[in-house]
């Protein structure tokens, strides 16, 4: 049997290490493009795809439930969508809807933010606990609260002093004691989402907090400022950044991504008092009108605001780094 050849300094020759190289199964190249292009057909067939094939849709009249190819009606679908009165009432909705959970968000946030800053005996725990609600699915803590403002066993009509299921609030309905209430519901639904999405926006708050070099506190105790001068000359301004990533983050996720959570709660009534954007297209692609060309135009003049509205947040955040 041959045995293989060894040079003077007892490393293998040279042919017997390109043999050996040879043999090998997989190359690192071969490695990385194992992973790399799984991953991106699975990006591409659940993203980019139904992304542009929406987009085409959208200047087509197409219904998912009629046998028949889409017929090219360029931008009517548009104008439909814009004359449409429906259309203006879920704008003022969101809007609202937007305005008023993210700016509670804000203030409930900031707020946390400074009281997990102290640290005390059990923060850890605390801090630990108040981020659960982030953690849940929108669609449970949707049926959750639903059962909690129940006028006639939930706990919440109690909790707030009212035993009598006669006269207590019906949040979800827009009704108090049997008398409708506009903007009840649109209030119900924006306390679950501060409740849901406070610990988010205290979390990223409470981590510019943490950055804020401590000398410039001590500086200014040394100055005499007050307490009101040091949050509004010292503390807002190194911890705005983040600040406005919050807000950010938090008026994408109101505006566009609040289906399941209000869904669950309410299916946009009474009346459509909370039928935000998303739950309008929903209900124009399936329920009933199953208009998909019409949906995926009213869709994407959505992403279209959400662009808008980002960018000109993106565009504070620079001058706030500038700053």
């Amino acid at each position: 049997m041959a045995t293989p050849s060894i040079d003077s300094m007892g490393a293998p020759a040279p042919q017997v290490a390109v043999q050996e190289k040879k043999h090998r199964t997989l190359s690192d190249r071969g490695l990385v493009n194992l992973f790399i292009w799984p991953t991106l057909i699975i990006l591409i067939a659940f993203n980019v795809f139904p992304l542009l094939y929406s987009l085409f849709l959208s200047f087509t009249d197409y219904s998912a439930i009629i046998v028949a190819a889409p017929e090219w009606v360029g931008f009517e679908n548009f104008g439909r969508v814009l004359a449409s009165e429906k259309l203006w009432e879920s704008f003022s909705i969101t809007g609202r809807y937007v305005f008023l959970s993210v700016g509670l968000e804000l203030v409930l946030g900031f707020g946390l933010a400074l009281l997990l800053r102290e640290q005390f005996r059990g923060s850890g725990f605390v801090t630990t606990l108040i981020l659960i609600p982030m953690m849940l699915s929108p669609v449970i803590v949707g049926l959750f609260w639903k059962l909690m403002y129940n006028p006639s066993f939930g706990y919440l009509n109690y909790l707030i002093g009212f035993s009598n299921p006669a006269t207590a609030p019906d949040w979800l309905a827009s009704r108090w004691a049997g008398e409708p209430m506009p903007g009840l519901a649109l209030w119900a639904v924006v306390i679950v989402d501060a409740w849901m999405w406070t610990p988010f926006m205290a979390l990223l708050i409470y981590s510019g907090l943490k950055a804020i070099p401590d000398y410039l506190y001590e500086a200014a105790v040394i100055d005499r400022a007050s307490s009101w001068f040091q949050f509004r000359r010292i503390t807002l301004p190194q911890v705005m950044p983040l600040l406005l990533i919050a807000v950010l983050f938090r008026t994408i996720e109101a505006f566009s991504k609040s289906f399941d959570l209000i869904m669950g709660m309410t299916g946009g009534g009474p009346a459509g008092q909370t039928e935000v954007l998303p739950i309008r297209i929903y209900q124009q692609a399936f329920l009933g009108q199953f208009q998909t060309g019409r949906s995926s135009a009213f869709a994407y003049m959505v992403l279209i605001l959400v662009i808008a509205i980002s960018s000109l947040y993106i565009r504070s955040l620079n001058k706030a780094k500038e700053g």
